[in-house]
């Protein structure tokens, strides 16, 4: 695994046009939700977000196609499942997309939120259909052949643990703090692991596993099913560990999963869910462990990002003369 800081993504391929075209896309949507910070009104940020994201997707070169977008589940603006970006002058590829990860973050001016955005091959990413949750482990390459979500808790924790050569004491793990997840807090924690539990952030949390310098052991728990493809894609391209289930949270979205002839009880591997190559990227909104927030001084717009792809992690500071 290789860091880098770069001011701009190579271009010589059509895998490094595309990443240049999805580092656009994000810088734009962060800089757009980055007015909204501090403001209160999540809509209005996912809104401004989506649409310079898509403004940007739209000079793709090629037939991008959005397998998963977000929004759907919450009523948000979105890019919608299905739609077609790109000028159509070159390859097809697949998107899963979320234009603001962390809309509460951004609205309460907490760190954490993010512009993402994943590209791959064309028949790539699963879709998910009307399943808009899911249950997932996340886990970095040394764990990745112990972990099975039918296990407790506490069995998952010993894996893990044994697989790092750690005790479960020192195990840190990633929850998100939600109603849905107080049983599972208290049992990891009885355990012995210690927990952090972010409002939110379900793709952030899943990164902090994949960065070593985070410290993040594991994540486990209920979240979003865009949040989870994108996880995919960054967990694919760096050889970490992932298993998915669908885990509908009403009783309307369980019975639309069913009439879509789709498993409750399936669990989807990382190479399921990301089926060929793939490469993910963020860029800060208002700040956080992984990326910082844009910054304007006079007439210049510096924006940090994170690329992932083919076994590299880049962290890219770019710069916007206007």
């Amino acid at each position: 695994m290789q860091y880098q800081s770069e001011v701009a993504p190579r271009t010589s391929t059509d895998i490094h046009t595309l990443e240049a075209v999805a580092l656009t896309a994000t810088r734009r949507a962060a800089v757009a939700s980055y007015a909204w910070v501090g403001r209160n009104d999540q809509k209005g940020a996912d809104a401004a977000a989506t649409a310079a994201m898509r403004e940007a997707l739209a000079d793709a070169p090629g037939r991008g196609k959005v397998v998963i977008g977000e929004g759907e589940k919450d009523d948000a603006p979105m890019l919608f499942n299905g739609e077609i970006v790109g000028t159509g002058n070159g390859p097809d590829f697949d998107i899963a997309v979320d234009p603001l990860e962390g809309t509460s973050f951004c609205a309460k001016d907490l760190p954490g939120s993010l512009a993402t955005i994943a590209f791959a091959e064309s028949g790539t990413f699963w879709s998910p259909g009307p399943g808009f949750y899911m249950d997932k482990i996340v886990v970095g390459p040394q764990a990745k052949d112990v972990i099975d979500l039918d296990d407790p808790a506490e069995e998952t924790l010993a894996k893990v643990a044994k697989a790092l050569g750690k005790q479960v004491s020192e195990l840190r793990v990633m929850i998100m703090d939600k109603p849905r997840h107080k049983e599972l807090i208290a049992r990891v924690v009885r355990a012995g692991a210690a927990v952090q539990t972010p409002a939110g952030g379900d793709v952030g949390g899943s990164l902090a596993v994949l960065l070593p310098a985070l410290d993040i052991d594991l994540l486990i728990g209920v979240g979003g099913t865009p949040e989870g493809v994108m996880t995919a894609a960054a967990v694919r391209a760096l050889g970490g560990g992932m298993l998915g289930r669908l885990a509908p949270q009403r009783t309307e979205e369980a019975d639309n999963i069913r009439a879509a002839g789709m498993s409750l009880d399936r669990i989807y591997t990382c190479d399921e869910l990301v089926s060929g190559d793939a490469f993910f990227v963020a860029s800060g909104v208002n700040g956080g462990p992984l990326v910082g927030r844009p910054r304007k001084y006079k007439d210049t717009t510096i924006t940090e990002s994170l690329l992932i792809s083919r076994g590299e992690i880049r962290h890219i500071t770019h710069t916007t003369f206007e």
